[in-house]
């Protein structure tokens, strides 16, 4: 049970971008994240992964490192040979062969920490960015565009997941190859050894002269990669109507000009790698002649054996290609600080609900009493809603009208708790909202939105998700009282009918139903219904409002009102203009009053 557990833990790592950031603050207050610091805490927090698999690594590599001695040995031993030369160069085939066999073990042993790592820590980044957009408020999800958070969890994290494979699999064991190769040369010559260092220095100086301009590349590839898939998600939820208004050539020619900028953005990043990548090959080629001619040098004045020319180059290839694995995983490296950049910009958010300390209620009666209260956007200039007040009672239905800005949708939002009061008071049964836990005190509210919120599944998924053990009966239950029964009958496979995407397979009015049974299968305690029938038509309304009737029973309900037929049983009408509550009573007490409500009424009924 616990190696399970322990095989499915998936780590959340947004403290370490928090403790990032405190630390940036507490060193001056700059806003730029050291990204570098949260990956070195990132491979910190697998420290013992990566020294086992260092060691196994080392144990599986040995043959790479053996090989050029034993062959050095055999050919000094042809040049110079003994009695014993026979049984001396079949000892060492076999410290050979014996190093060579071990290698399937060890790489199945190093592979086995080195992927559950990479994946876990993979697992861990989707995991934490999930976490935090759960978290955020629907005004951050507004004004972010919906590609650009896509771009961020498969690009980015993509990116990311290619430089820490690349830098555990390619860098860690270049270095500890480099360690290994740089002592065997030592022991056997520090002349030699000391020209091996020369790669070093020659080598940190190109990776110097290309950082800049590969980090400013990537970060405006990056930008430009969230920019198509932004203007790509629009289009495809602008298609209906593109194609109404015959706009598609339009749409075509949007996207090109995006899709080419991108392109001309890919092109210089991989023209700077490209330069990069060959003026790191020939300094690599030119050295390695270079270590050839000076060997052959020191064997001809003989201060090495011959046979030690071909492990000496073989050892200083070696090196230049673990110097260029390190060189080469600056692009990667660029392009994963980049990548954690542009994930910190959600994971460092702080437009989030915080309800840690709050009051976490265990039923709620449904009293809501708005005094005097105000709000406006966090950069707004003038207060959307203006000092309202409104008392309203346990199983009270109140219903909103007022033209399109008046205020209506404000105030549904500050019920659910999605918008706050900047001045005056909402509390709900006698508590201030800021004092509750908005994630408890919304397990008693549901919501039915003017635009029903499918998903591709089932009938049964849409209307019981998010809850578990739903028995047949209530389900059933609810499926009468919501009207369902009078379509699901002709389905094939009745509540087990897959709906497809967004419950395209539907009518409107099937999916208001379907909206209305998953409310109402949450026996709410509040109920909030955002012009539930404006989009339907006369049939559709009837089957609508038959369900709404039985829904609202018992019920604290708000009603936002598109058609004012709908709210004659309603026990207060609100109607607001302009942010404020210009009347309010009845139906026939308003209707009495030929005031705004009239107005409007008349306005409706000449539609």
């Amino acid at each position: 049970m616990e190696t399970n557990k322990r095989k499915s833990y998936i780590p959340d790592y947004e403290q370490l971008f928090n403790e990032n950031e405190e630390k940036d603050v507490a060193n001056g207050g700059k806003k730029h994240k050291n990204e570098m610091r949260i990956l070195k805490k990132l491979f910190k927090g697998n420290l013992g992964s990566i020294l086992i698999s260092s060691v196994f690594y080392m144990l599986k590599a040995c043959p790479v490192w053996i090989l050029p001695i034993v062959t050095a040995n055999i050919i000094n031993l042809i040049t110079n040979p003994s009695n014993d030369t026979g049984i001396r160069m079949l000892i060492n085939f076999a410290v050979l062969a014996v190093c060579t066999v071990q290698n399937v073990p060890t790489h199945m042993i190093y592979s086995k920490f080195t992927d559950r790592m990479l994946r876990t820590i993979g697992a861990g980044m989707r995991n934490t960015l999930v976490r935090k957009l759960q978290h955020l408020s629907l005004t951050y999800h507004r004004e972010i565009e919906s590609g650009k958070i896509q771009a961020k969890f498969l690009r980015d994290i993509e990116a990311m997941e290619f430089f820490d494979n690349h830098f555990i699999k390619s860098c860690i064991p270049a270095i500890l190859s480099l360690a290994v190769t740089m002592t065997i040369s030592v022991s056997k010559s520090p002349v030699v050894a000391l020209f091996f260092i020369m790669v070093i220095p020659v080598n940190v100086f190109l990776v110097r002269a290309f950082r800049k301009k590969m980090n400013a590349n990537n970060r405006q590839f990056r930008k430009e990669n969230e920019n198509v898939s932004a203007k790509m998600t629009t289009m495809l939820e602008m298609i209906p109507v593109t194609k109404a208004h015959g706009l598609e050539n339009e749409e075509i020619s949007i996207l090109e000009k995006n899709i080419s900028r991108l392109k001309e953005t890919g092109l210089v990043v991989d023209k700077t790698n490209a330069y990069f990548g060959s003026m790191a090959w020939v300094i690599s080629q030119l050295m390695t002649a270079a270590c050839l001619l000076f060997t052959g040098f020191l064997a001809m004045k003989g201060k090495i054996a011959v046979g030690d020319i071909v492990l000496y180059q073989s050892y200083f290839a070696q090196i230049t290609n673990h110097v260029q694995a390190i060189v080469n995983i600056y692009p990667e490296l660029s392009k994963g600080l980049e990548a954690v950049h542009s994930m910190s910009e959600i994971i460092l958010s702080d437009d989030i609900e915080d309800n840690r300390g709050k009051i976490s209620l265990r039923y709620v009666h449904g009293t809501i009493y708005f005094d005097n209260c105000c709000y406006r956007y966090p950069d707004g200039d003038e207060d959307l809603i203006k000092d309202l007040t409104l008392h309203v009672e346990k199983g009270e239905c109140i219903a909103f009208v007022g033209s399109s800005g008046s205020g209506k949708s404000t105030v549904m939002n500050m019920i659910i708790g999605f918008l706050r009061p900047n001045a005056g008071q909402l509390s709900i049964d006698g508590k201030p909202i800021e004092m509750l836990n908005l994630s408890d005190y919304r397990k008693f509210i549901s919501v039915v939105p003017q635009n029903s919120v499918m998903f591709s599944g089932t009938i049964r998924d849409n209307i019981t998700y998010g809850l578990r053990d739903v028995s047949e009966e209530k389900l059933q239950d609810v499926v009468k009282r919501a009207n369902i029964e009078e379509f699901v009958k002709d389905l094939p496979k009745g509540l087990d009918t897959e709906i497809g995407e967004h419950g395209g397979n539907l009518s409107g009015g099937q999916r208001q139903r379907i909206s209305i049974a998953r409310a109402l299968i949450r026996d709410p305690k509040i109920l909030i219904l955002d012009e539930a029938t404006s989009a339907l038509d006369n049939v559709s309304e009837y089957h609508v409002q038959q369900a709404i009737s039985e829904l609202i029973k018992g019920r604290t309900t708000f009603i936002v009102a598109h058609r004012l037929s709908t709210i004659r049983d309603a026990d207060r009408i609100v109607v607001m203009d302009n942010g404020r509550c210009v009347e309010m009573g009845t139906y026939d007490e308003l209707m009495e009053k030929k005031g705004k409500f009239y107005e409007l009424k008349s306005l409706s009924d000449m539609k």
